[in-house]
């Protein structure tokens, strides 16, 4: 009958729900969102929005195909859809209507994809395509740098590459600066570590993996680099240990975690100066300071609801053309995306980013907790990569960094949801 059933289907349908396209996919998604930079400045920006949109209606496609396999209730996580919609609400008392709408689209759309993704491939699948994206990637990067730095010894302006690699950097890549090349890095060499203890591919590739994002994250010579290698260590330091506690034990090293936690938070507030000096980021974090203040200020004229939702920065609309006047430099972001989506969207849009992301990293840490693979520990560790970065850096808002996002919470969500109560059959995701 299975069979009948789908020799009945139309071809496109049976295409768009099988394993081989969920992997091209994939794949698919992955090195776009990831080569945007380079994409754009090879082409255009209307090239790129037109992949994605073409993206987005086969993704559309494949879960309309695989319906049967997908629930409804457990699609997107409410937390996530509460915020979208709230930042489509914030379109209608925006400065441009028009500009806002069109750069929502554009959040919507990463979003799409990574529900898609999120709903038919595996975590496993999910660690290796975005490994060999990273690999590809971060090869031509330094192909790139090593052409530029010393073969030709000249700038590749229209990739945004320097040419510094003789003098050990800093470098960009394919990525466009130096910041998000070293937090690709760091997303690299978590994802690249799990594949080697999965032994998911050859241990020469992981080794040689490893190396590569390695090398990028020192050349990058990135400050939010190290504060990202500290942090996710003492995650998975953690996290090691509560799956190492007995299970009786175990709330209570979760709660002793947690306070650890708070009282770090406040202990690196208070030594905030001699830790920025430490990692020699006192000019990059005076410049941040000088913007979040400006960018607070702003925020009381408009609390509640924000000044309506853009992503990254239209720098001719207010408010950004006011900050940018005011501190006589040309911010594209707010360089920390707690202020940024505060100034976008308020303190009400805040309070939802935060649960969103507060909600996707319990859920990912109690499930890491909980499963004897250590292919679990890469959602939660991700995430904390992301949500620690999104102090110095607004990448979790737009582009790769809000795919990952987005991806590692319907991930989290997937297997700890609240909603799978009211599932006679809860559906798994597709392990093609």
């Amino acid at each position: 009958m299975s069979a009948a059933r789908g020799r009945s289907r139309p071809w496109v349908a049976v295409v768009l729900a099988s394993p081989e396209f969920a992997r091209a996919y994939t794949y698919t998604v992955l090195g776009a969102v990831f080569a945007s930079y380079v994409i754009e400045r090879l082409t255009s920006l209307v090239t790129y929005a037109t992949v994605i949109a073409g993206l987005c209606l086969l993704g559309v496609g494949v879960l309309i195909s695989r319906r049967r396999e997908v629930s409804l209730l457990r699609l997107v996580p409410l937390s996530l859809a509460l915020f979208v919609g709230w930042t489509f609400a914030s379109i209608f008392w925006s400065t441009d209507a028009r500009l806002s709408a069109m750069n929502w689209l554009s959040t919507a759309a990463i979003a799409l994809l990574a529900v898609v993704i999120g709903h038919v491939r595996d975590t496993l699948q999910t660690v290796r395509a975005l490994g060999d994206v990273l690999r590809v990637l971060l090869g031509v990067s330094l192909g790139l740098e090593i052409l530029s730095g010393i073969l030709l010894d000249t700038p590749l302006l229209f990739l945004g590459i320097s040419g510094d690699l003789a003098a050990l950097g800093p470098i960009q890549g394919i990525f466009g600066t130096r910041n998000l090349l070293g937090f690709v890095a760091v997303l690299a060499i978590i994802t690249f570590l799990i594949e080697y203890r999965m032994q998911s591919v050859r241990t020469g590739v992981s080794v040689m993996s490893v190396v590569l994002a390695g090398t990028h994250a020192v050349l990058s010579d990135s400050p939010t680099v190290l504060v990202l290698a500290v942090g996710v260590g003492a995650a998975l330091g953690a996290l090691w240990l509560v799956r190492h506690t007995p299970e009786r034990h175990r709330s209570a090293v979760q709660i002793a975690l947690a306070a650890t936690v708070v009282v770090a938070l406040l202990i690196g507030y208070v030594a905030r100066h001699p830790i920025i000096a430490f990692i020699n980021a006192g000019r990059d974090m005076s410049l941040r300071v000088d913007l979040w203040n400006a960018m607070v200020d702003l925020v009381r004229l408009r609390p509640v609801q924000g000044w309506g939702w853009y992503g990254p920065w239209a720098p001719g609309e207010l408010p950004f053309n006011l900050l940018n006047y005011r501190l006589g430099a040309e911010h594209a972001t707010g360089l920390n995306a707690w202020f940024d989506v505060l100034l976008q969207t308020g303190w009400v849009g805040l309070l939802i980013f935060i649960a969103f992301a507060g909600i996707a990293v319990v859920r990912a840490w109690l499930d890491a907790s909980a499963r004897r693979s250590v292919l679990y520990a890469w959602t939660p560790l991700m995430l904390i990569a992301l949500l620690l970065d999104s102090f110095f850096e607004s990448f979790t808002l737009a582009g790769l960094g809000w795919l990952m996002l987005v991806l590692l919470a319907v991930r989290a969500g997937q297997s700890r949801s609240w909603r799978t109560q009211f599932e006679d059959d809860p559906a798994e995701p597709a392990l093609d």
